[in-house]
């Protein structure tokens, strides 16, 4: 089912009628908790019709941004390289690539990317809603976007089991990992901390509508989806191949740490969802819109 906020009450979709409908639970009343309850009882608790829902579904906790495809890391390196790149760098990268069938080693992933499904701590207080500005971080001068899910959970874990794991994702979303990727540059190369620092936890975005896991998270593996500027098909992309399954990344994050309900995991970008794998940027002024089939929009505008 799909469930949000509208005008600070939560919502579902009715399917059969064809709206949105206030959820008249007689105990429980935010979306996270909702998510927890799964699609077929939720139906029981349908009230009047209601508006579609606006702004964000839920206050979120912690953010963990991950990387389930190799195929964007990799076209990502080289959208780098192909942007900031000086040329000489760029005309080794390319001459290695053609004579060993290979990527330069600090262009590639690392070891412990292939042991474990990595992530970064991201900053889940700068999610901003559907249909909101996207302020322009002063200290960069290239913006992009990156089309991503959000697993949302709905279940306190800890070292659990892939079962447990499982159960503990309540919902998906659409996430947009709104990246500063000339900072991003210069702090893969020069920083402490490495290029996800103001890179990326300056905002990021999250769509108002969450879908309750019973319904699409069996086709994880199938999703569709894509990202338009100013109304313009710039790229689509697809969730098969990813390195790691959903619950997965819920057992490594729960691995010696305590998740809670609220926190969100996000999966990383599509293959070929970002500006930088298609050289080619928003602007302010634009209109970024995302999309996966199944879950829902979410747009924002750039503030000039």
């Amino acid at each position: 089912m799909k469930l949000g906020l509208s005008q600070a009450r939560t919502v579902g979709f009715d399917e059969e009628q064809n709206t949105w409908r206030h959820l008249n639970h007689p105990f429980v009343s935010d979306v996270v908790s909702l998510l927890s309850i799964g699609s077929g009882e939720l139906r029981q608790f349908f009230g009047e019709p209601s508006s579609t829902p606006d702004g964000l579904p839920f206050l979120p906790g912690t953010l963990r941004s991950f990387a389930l495809w190799e195929e964007h890391m990799i076209n990502a390196a080289k959208g780098m390289v192909s942007k900031f790149g000086s040329g000489s760098l760029q005309t080794l990268a390319a001459g290695y690539e053609r004579v060993t069938g290979k990527m330069l080693a600090p262009m590639r992933p690392r070891a412990n990317y292939y042991r474990y499904p990595q992530y970064y701590m991201g900053n889940g207080r700068s999610l901003i809603a559907d249909q909101h500005e996207l302020q322009w971080p002063l200290f960069s001068t290239v913006l992009d976007f990156e089309l991503e899910i959000g697993l949302i959970i709905s279940k306190q874990v800890r070292d659990c089991s892939p079962e447990e794991a499982q159960s503990a994702i309540g919902g998906l979303c659409i996430i947009n990992d709104w990246s500063a990727r000339d900072t991003q540059w210069d702090d893969t190369r020069r920083g402490t901390f490495g290029g996800v620092v103001k890179a990326k936890t300056f905002a990021g975005s999250m769509s108002a509508i969450v879908v309750t896991s019973d319904e699409v998270l069996s086709q994880f593996s199938k999703l569709q989806g894509r990202v338009r500027v100013n109304g313009e098909i710039w790229c689509e992309g697809q969730t098969a191949g990813a390195m790691y399954e959903p619950w997965e990344m819920v057992r490594y994050a729960a691995m010696g740490e305590t998740l809670v309900p609220g926190d969100i995991l996000a999966t990383g970008c599509l293959p070929g969802c970002s500006g930088l794998e298609l050289g080619r940027f928003p602007k302010k002024g634009d209109l970024v819109q995302l999309e996966i089939d199944g879950i829902g929009t979410l747009a924002n505008r750039i503030k000039f």
